[in-house]
């Protein structure tokens, strides 16, 4: 989770995450004012650490969260559990807290995916997880303005994650994107940062989901 704020005319970032090694790294990378190493599903810390922010805030980008495949009858129902933390409880947490830190016209930015679109066997929970984060999304933009509320929903996005969950199908996935995708390449973290910095400075933007997958769902 990232939050820009402006401070003595200068922009200041402030990021948060749970690992508090690549947490410093990622700091050191984008020059981040401050770090908050926590579990964003830890509500009591989150609670703290929206507290300690001085407003106003400008911007707050939720990225926690990953995605949970599986048939049904092999689900753990605890790694369900996780999955309404991680996309639905911890949004709505984030959003009662940001509510009175974000000022007129900011942004608060989730991040789901495009589970959603077309079903498939083993995304039961994904496409569901997406489907409630753009309906929340909805209602958030009209509840919390003139705070903007949007999503980014990327696809296949070609990070540590995705490699963490493929392993060693990885670059036959990479090059079955290749291939296929209008683009002819792979989605990155760059084109899903470029997104969200286009959502926060065009004010006309709120209560939308914005693909980014290089039309992996037009397949």
């Amino acid at each position: 989770m990232s939050t820009e704020a402006e401070l003595r005319g200068q922009i200041v970032v402030v990021i948060a995450g749970r690992n508090p090694e690549r947490l410093q790294t990622a700091a050191t990378e984008l020059g981040a004012l401050d770090t908050a190493a926590f579990d964003a599903t830890d509500f009591e810390a989150l609670a703290r650490f929206f507290r300690d922010l001085r407003a106003p805030i400008d911007h707050v980008m939720v990225t926690a969260g990953r995605p949970i495949y599986g048939h049904i009858s092999d689900l753990d129902l605890s790694e369900v559990r996780r999955g309404l933390d991680e996309h639905l409880l911890l949004m709505l947490e984030v959003s009662r807290h940001a509510a009175s830190k974000v000022r007129p016209g900011g942004t608060l930015l989730l991040v789901g995916g495009t589970g959603a679109r077309r079903p498939a066997v083993g995304l039961a929970v994904t496409s569901a997880l997406s489907a409630a984060l753009q309906a929340l999304t909805a209602s958030l933009a009209l509840e919390l303005a003139p705070v903007r509320v949007n999503v980014i929903a990327p696809g296949f996005v070609d990070t540590p994650l995705s490699a963490s969950l493929l392993g060693a199908e990885l670059e036959s996935r990479r090059n079955q994107l290749r291939a296929t995708l209008p683009i002819r390449r792979v989605v990155g973290p760059a084109d899903v940062a470029a997104l969200a910095v286009h959502i926060m400075i065009n004010t006309a933007l709120t209560g939308a989901t914005y693909d980014v997958d290089g039309g992996q769902q037009l397949l």
